[in-house]
């Protein structure tokens, strides 16, 4: 009967390395997709801005807040998805939360 090290070098890259990685990863690509979508929806806003101070359209303050609203909680299940799906690996969730965590703020 093989019976394995839990602290052995193979069992923590699997276990502990290999999702903290795949975490970093994930929260590094999150960061940058969510400031791309910023600056990309802070351009739109200045848009509309512009467009409104020459008269083409006509914003109300209420369904920019909306829109606002609507898009704040895309951001936030797509956060809880991802996290959600992270901490699948079992044990090795709290690896790849942590990773995640840290890849978020490096990014």
């Amino acid at each position: 009967m093989d019976n394995q090290d839990i602290f052995s070098t193979p069992s923590l890259i699997s276990n502990v390395g290999a999702p903290f990685i795949l975490g970093i990863a994930v929260g590094y690509f999150a960061k940058k997709m969510l400031r791309t979508a910023l600056f990309l929806g802070g351009g739109v806003v200045v848009i509309l801005f512009i467009s409104e101070y020459y008269g083409v359209v006509h914003i109300t303050d209420t369904e920019l807040l909306h829109a606002t609203d609507v898009a704040a909680e895309a951001a936030k299940n797509s956060s809880d998805f991802l996290l959600e799906r992270l901490s699948r690996f079992t044990v090795k969730g709290v690896s790849a939360t942590a990773g995640f965590a840290l890849g978020f703020k490096m990014g």
